[in-house]
């Protein structure tokens, strides 16, 4: 959705708008072929650390997607993470940068697979409560969406890399991030001490207690969620956007807050319940319609090309061959409709659908660094239960299915874009991601159903007092159970249309108008201490440390906090 949260991934505007002019790794008439061979750029130790690095980025997205209702692009942290560790691992037998980039693209694959599932199985449990989930189906509907995302990319990465003329400014700002770090070890020093550094906060705070969970939570204000979450997850998140979409988001918190809750109750125009209602509606309209205009401006436009391009794609076009995929559909088919329970028309027509979404979603990520995912999962939610019967826990399934697809493809197109710029083997990429997104299904189910069993069904949604606002499950929820302020929710649909036709950043408003209140403010801290930091900082001080220092904050305070709810269940089963 905007740059990009929600779907919605984060990422400075100084790296989301690439490299400057006549910097190699913009130049894609000039990318450079790599003549080495696919033995050296796709190497057991490459996929080990991979999949090390794939656990850790997982691990962290699943927790950083349903605490802050965002999920930064994790290609700009992954790249330096895969850098550092080839070199100090492989002293003996140096690295080379395709080999780096082959193992950025399996840690950063597991990611988006598990923001697809934090952003829709979540709203299982806000809409229907306590309720028992079989959590293999919930895998195995990841494995189908990451099933149906390999073929969707293997057929169609020629057609949006290497004859569409998309930009992919998040592969572009990648692409220089691991050419600028493959020159020295400074960046990836940086990430690991803020890592550690975010990490021992986290201890001190949630292990030992000493330090508050939230400062200034103590204002009464009837509806608003006030205060400065004590996070550096949260700060960084505000540091990685930046100040403009910052202000944005903050914009649609006082608006929301303070105009229709505090404002509408005590001019005595709303109760305070409906003042609510409201404002949750307004914002669930506004990042729908968000999503809705972005797909009629970016793809709409490019229909015709993405249908002959699936109905046709060229001979010799994919980068395996792919005499398996019908075989492979048939059996995500019949695995979604008898073991999954879906049905089988309900089956087809999710698999049909994802196919058609996964290109918007390859679209969009390649026109503007925009991947709004969960809207795409909706899209299919919403299809497929107007044609079927299916309900209950299965259209959150079918919405995951769809929502993961569109991640994992979103975010290859991402690394095929940097693998083409540094001359990497296609096929080595996509065989690396292949198993990195087969990992992150487990991992984020796993993880997922850690932090259930530790905190509890009523743990997600936005509501007071909920641990992990899930705001985009909650926007699943409510869409399936019904919107509770109908009149809210289309005035903000129509709002959010029409401002992304016009190129407006009105998702973050729509955040902000939608998320508590606390969660805006915080993030509005940490993107004023990067306007400090630019206003002052002195001249040696590069523009993108920030940047990697936040990325490291973000994954820091997630692992931790994953590895308290891993010992809390444990805990837990020790105790029965």
């Amino acid at each position: 959705m905007s740059k990009t949260i929600g779907s919605t991934n984060t990422v400075s505007q100084e790296l989301q708008t690439g490299t400057s002019e006549g910097s190699p790794s913009t130049q894609d008439s000039a990318a450079p072929i790599s003549s080495r061979p696919f033995n050296q750029q796709f190497t057991l130790r490459g996929i080990l650390i991979g999949l090390v690095g794939c656990v850790i980025i997982t691990t962290s997205s699943v927790y950083i997607a349903l605490r802050l209702g965002a999920l930064p692009w994790p290609i700009f942290f992954v790249v330096l993470l895969a850098l550092f560790l080839l070199k100090a691992f492989a002293r003996k037998n140096p690295t080379n940068i395709n080999e780096v980039n082959v193992a950025a693209s399996v840690m950063s694959a597991g990611a988006m697979v598990a923001g697809g599932l934090a952003f829709t199985i979540p709203g299982i449990f806000i809409l229907l409560g306590d309720t028992q989930v079989n959590w293999f189906i919930v895998a195995l509907c990841a494995l189908s969406g990451v099933a149906l995302g390999m073929i969707g990319t293997a057929l169609f990465r020629k057609h949006f890399i290497d004859d569409s003329d998309l930009p992919f400014p998040i592969g572009l700002g990648a692409t220089e991030t691991l050419q600028a770090g493959d020159e020295g070890g400074r960046k990836a020093i940086m990430l690991f001490a803020s890592v550690g550094v975010a990490g021992l906060f986290t201890i001190v705070r949630d292990g030992l207690g000493k330090l508050p969970q939230m400062l200034f939570g103590n204002v009464n204000l009837p509806g608003v969620a006030f205060g400065i979450y004590c996070s550096p997850m949260a700060l960084a998140m505000g540091f990685m956007i930046g100040p403009l979409a910052a202000l944005i988001w903050i914009l649609g918190g006082v608006v929301g807050n303070f105009g229709i809750v505090i404002g509408g109750v005590s001019l005595g125009f709303l109760e305070q319940t409906l003042a609510v209602a409201i404002r949750e509606s307004l914002g669930i309209g506004i990042m729908i319609g968000c999503g809705v205009g972005l797909i009629f401006k970016l793809v709409v436009p490019r229909i015709k090309t993405l249908f002959t391009s699936r109905i046709s794609p060229q001979k010799g076009s994919s980068i395996v061959a792919m005499h398996w995929a019908p075989f492979v559909v048939a059996a995500v088919v019949l695995l979604l409709a008898f073991v999954a329970k879906l049905g089988l028309l309900a089956s087809i027509i999710l698999v049909l659908l994802t196919f058609i979404v996964v290109t918007m979603a390859a679209q969009s990520t390649g026109q503007a660094g925009l991947n709004p995912m969960e809207i795409f999962g909706v899209i299919v939610l919403l299809v497929v239960a107007l044609i079927t019967h299916v309900g209950g826990i299965e259209v959150f399934l079918v919405a995951a299915v769809a929502t993961v697809a569109c991640g994992f493809v979103g975010d290859l197109m991402n690394d095929f874009k940097v693998g083409k710029l540094l001359g990497t083997d296609p096929k080595a990429q996509w065989v690396g991601v292949s198993i990195g997104g087969i990992a992150g299904a487990l991992i984020g189910t796993a993880v997922i159903a850690v932090l259930v069993g530790a905190y509890g069904a009523d743990a997600f949604g936005v509501a007071e007092g909920k641990e992990f606002v899930a705001a985009q499950a909650s926007a699943v929820a409510s869409m399936v159970g019904g919107i509770s302020n109908l009149p809210a929710f289309f005035i903000g649909l129509l709002i959010g249309v029409v401002a992304s036709l016009l190129g407006a950043p009105v998702i973050m408003f729509g955040l902000g108008v939608y998320l508590p209140f606390y969660l805006s403010l915080t993030v509005a801290v940490g993107a004023g201490v990067r306007a400090l930091i630019g206003l002052f900082a002195p001249n040696w001080v590069k523009k993108e440390d920030g940047v990697i220092i936040a990325s490291g904050l973000l994954g820091g305070e997630s692992i931790v906090a994953v590895i308290f709810a891993l010992v809390t269940v444990v805990a837990g089963l020790g105790a029965l």
